[in-house]
């Protein structure tokens, strides 16, 4: 029992004296040149990916394996890298939007193909959507930003037919909702895919003229009205058609929300990460994570939020997403400490043909991606040319 009591100490003292410092091993990966190199690697490796057919068959059909969505939003987030990284670096423009033109090119040929369940999760199949379009926000909603991200870098004749349909059945499916959104999934509407939508059409109108805007006010207007967590004054991440709560605020879903709201409401955009922050955001001891739910809400585990540590409760899907909202909002600290803990924990494998993270996968990869290249696709687009109103949620 002695030999037990000095050996428990023993380590209660190594810990107190390890766990302060061990940030310092990381924090070089975690600063601005860090981040500078993680982003290079990272975006050499997306590009081998489609100079390596096989490679990249083999990691998709990985991510389809447990979730066909990763397999759409993997591209999405890709074009979405390569848009800012196309407007970053001029020399690299016609690679970028080759690469582009492709993944676009291939995602709409396998949703004629295959029809919008292709990346989808099997349940889309066990009901029936309340709208008689029987489509997904999730699926068009994505779809039209990759279109209308491609088409702010550089406009193509051949992509504006495509575009303007996309946009006109979102905006279509959306005013038909009796929330201002549209369904993701059979009487389910998720607020990543509306969202996503909505910074669709934001930028569709700053590339074509056209004007959305009172379908943006109006889903911004309704969403605070109904949508809002009353505790935390966070939007909740699902919800029925008819504005039924079905699940509450959560990590995987509101720092990426909150970053498409930025060209919808920038108000209420920092109004909501800034609580997100608050209510799901960790930082110790020089490392940084987030949780999937506060602490008024616990919803069950699912592919999205990934594994939850015990007792820290860190979800790798709150905490992804995280690293975005602290981009696109210049939480510096924040940044700095969520990339010293990816660092850590999400083990960094650099090979010749760039990096990628062993404890992630594709859309993980394009994800980080995008958080590090942020800024020029958004900044090019614009804030929105109307007055919008304060939030006066929770505090």
């Amino acid at each position: 029992m002695n030999r037990f009591i000095r050996t428990s100490v023993a380590l209660a003292l190594a810990s107190l004296l390890w766990i302060p410092v061990v940030h310092t091993l990381f924090e070089g990966d975690g600063d601005e040149d860090g981040r500078a190199r993680t982003r290079d690697s990272l975006m050499q490796r997306q590009l081998a990916l489609f100079d390596d057919a096989a490679s990249r068959e083999a990691e998709l059909e990985r991510m389809r394996g447990a979730n066909a969505e990763w397999d759409f939003m993997g591209r999405t987030f890709t074009v979405l890298a390569l848009a800012n990284h196309a407007l970053d670096e001029p020399a690299d423009r016609a690679r970028a939007l080759d690469v582009m033109d492709t993944l676009i090119e291939e995602t709409l040929r396998l949703e004629q193909e295959r029809g919008q369940a292709h990346f989808m999760m099997d349940y889309v199949h066990e009901g029936v959507f309340v709208d008689a379009s029987g489509r997904s926000i999730f699926v068009d909603g994505e779809v039209a930003l990759m279109l209308a991200a491609r088409q702010r870098v550089s406009v193509a004749e051949h992509w504006q037919a495509p575009l303007a349909r996309r946009t006109q059945l979102i905006a279509e499916q959306m005013e038909r909702g009796p929330m201002v959104s549209a369904e993701s999934y059979p009487d389910e509407c998720w607020t990543f895919c509306n969202t996503v939508a909505l910074a669709a059409l934001r930028v569709n109108d700053a590339v074509t003229g056209d004007d959305h805007a009172p379908l943006l006010r109006a889903w911004v207007a309704n969403a605070k009205e109904n949508l809002v967590d009353p505790t935390t004054g966070l939007l909740v991440s699902s919800f029925r058609a008819d504005g039924t709560h079905l699940d509450g605020p959560e990590g995987s879903s509101i720092f990426l929300a909150a970053h498409m709201l930025e060209l919808v409401d920038p108000a209420f955009a920092r109004d909501q990460y800034e609580r997100a922050r608050r209510e799901l955001g960790v930082s110790v001891a020089g490392f940084g994570y987030a949780r999937e739910w506060p602490d008024s809400w616990e919803g069950p585990t699912d592919i999205d939020s990934g594994p939850i540590v015990p007792v820290v409760e860190a979800s790798a899907g709150a905490s992804g997403m995280a690293l975005l909202g602290a981009a696109a909002f210049h939480d510096q600290a924040w940044l700095t400490e969520l990339h010293t803990s990816l660092a850590f924990a999400a083990f960094p494998v650099e090979r010749e043909d760039g990096l990628r993270f062993a404890a992630s996968n594709q859309v993980g990869d394009a994800v980080l991606l995008y958080s590090l290249t942020q800024g020029p696709l958004f900044d090019r687009v614009g804030p929105p040319p109307y007055q919008t109103v304060a939030f006066g949620g929770p505090s």
